[in-house]
C-alpha cells in the first residue's frame, strides 16, 4: 500500500471483538515430546537446534486457548484459537510454532512465559536469542551484515498513522498513544503491516529460523523486561538487526507490536522440568487430600445412619396429692 493511501473500509471496520474459531485438538505429538532433558537432543516439532545446545521455535508463536494451565508432564487440551489481533486478557493460552500463521501480538512477557510453559517450553534467554538470530557465522542481520530491503518485514505500513493520524500517513499527536489505541485490533490487520510466519522466505538465517528481525518484537526471559529484533515498522532505532533491544517496559506491558517465540532444552530447561514435577506433585497431593476428605465424610455419614436411636424413657405419672383434712383440725 502506498504511504498516502487510506485504509480500505473493510479493514477499518473490522469488528473489535474478533470471532473465535473452534478447531479439533492437535495430535499429542504436536509440539513434541516433553521428556526431561538438560540436552537439546531431537527438537520438538516446529523447532530447530542451535549448535546442539538448545532448541528454538522456527517461527514466531501463535497461541491457542487451553482448558487449564499445565500442571504436569502432559500438555493441556486446546479448546479454541485465540485471535492474534486481541490482547490475552484472562485466557489460558499455549504457544505453537507453525508456518503460515499470523503470530500473536498484544502479549506481555509474563503471558508469553506462561504460553511457553503450557507447551512444555520456556522463553529464550537473551543470550540464546542472540546466538540463534546471528546464525552459524555471526552476522548483523540473520542473512548477512548489510541491510537488504524486502528480505524481512521491517519496512511495513503504519496502521497507527492511518487510523489515528491527521491524514496523509502522518503520525498522530502524542495523546493518541493510549493503551486502548495501542491495542486496537485493526492495527495489525492493515495491508502491509503484520505478516504471516515464514512468508518472507529470505528472512531466514543459517540455522533455519525465520523472522527474527522485523514482524513482531520478541520477548526474552531477561529480568529487565526485554524484547528484541524490532517489528515491521522499526528495526534500527534501538540497535541494528539482531542487536535491536528494548528495555523500557515491564513484564506486564503489551501492545500491537509485542510477540514472542519459545526455547527448549539446555540448562534452563531443568528449571522448567522441576516446576513441572512440583506442579504435578502438588496436583496429585491435592487430589489425594480431596479423596481422603470425601471418604472421611462418607464414613461419618455411614456411622451416623448405622447408630441405633436411643429410646426416650417415659416419665412415671406422679400420684395426686389429696389434702389431709386432719391437718385443719389440729
Amino acid at each position: 500500500m502506498p504511504a498516502n493511501t487510506q485504509v480500505p473500509h473493510a479493514i477499518v471496520l473490522v469488528a473489535l471483538g474478533a470471532a473465535v474459531v473452534l478447531f479439533p485438538a492437535p495430535p499429542e505429538e504436536e509440539g513434541g515430546d516433553w521428556g526431561s532433558s538438560a540436552e537439546a537432543g531431537p527438537c520438538p516439532k516446529g523447532m530447530v537446534t542451535i549448535r546442539d545446545k538448545f532448541c528454538i521455535d522456527k517461527f514466531e508463536a501463535r497461541t491457542v486457548e487451553v482448558d487449564k494451565p499445565r500442571t504436569g508432564r502432559r500438555k493441556p487440551e486446546p479448546v479454541r484459537n485465540h485471535s492474534p489481533f486481541k490482547p490475552i486478557g484472562n485466557a489460558t493460552i499455549m504457544a505453537l510454532s507453525e508456518k503460515g500463521r499470523i503470530p500473536q501480538g498484544h502479549i506481555s512477557r509474563d503471558q508469553a512465559e506462561q504460553a511457553c510453559f503450557n507447551a512444555g517450553k520456556r522463553l529464550c534467554t537473551d543470550e540464546e536469542w542472540l546466538e540463534a538470530c546471528h546464525g552459524k557465522k555471526p552476522t548483523k542481520y540473520p542473512y548477512g551484515d548489510q541491510h537488504e530491503d524486502g528480505r524481512c518485514n521491517d519496512r511495513g505500513v503504519s496502521g497507527f498513522n492511518l487510523l489515528f493520524g491527521p491524514g496523509n500517513n502522518t503520525p498522530p499527536e502524542a495523546s493518541a498513544y493510549t493503551k486502548e489505541n495501542m491495542n486496537d485490533p485493526r492495527l495489525n490487520q492493515v495491508d502491509g503491516s503484520l505478516a504471516k510466519t515464514g512468508s518472507h522466505g529470505k528472512c531466514k538465517n543459517s540455522f533455519g529460523v525465520f523472522d527474527m528481525v522485523g514482524n513482531l518484537h520478541e520477548w526474552t526471559a531477561a529480568k529487565e523486561g526485554t524484547f528484541r529484533g524490532g517489528y515491521y515498522l522499526d528495526t534500527s532505532i534501538n540497535g541494528e538487526g539482531c542487536d535491536y533491544r528494548t528495555v523500557a517496559h515491564d513484564a506486564k506491558y503489551f501492545d500491537y507490536s509485542t510477540g514472542f517465540r519459545c526455547c527448549f532444552g539446555g540448562p534452563e530447561q531443568d528449571r522448567i522440568d522441576k516446576m513441572l514435577k512440583t506442579a504435578a506433585k502438588n496436583a496429585k497431593d491435592s487430589k489425594k487430600k480431596k479423596k481422603k476428605d470425601r471418604d472421611e465424610d462418607d464414613d461419618k455419614k455411614k456411622d451416623a445412619s448405622a447408630k441405633p436411636k436411643a429410646k426416650k424413657k417415659k416419665k412415671k405419672a406422679e400420684p395426686e396429692r389429696v389434702a389431709d383434712s386432719r391437718s385443719a383440725d389440729g
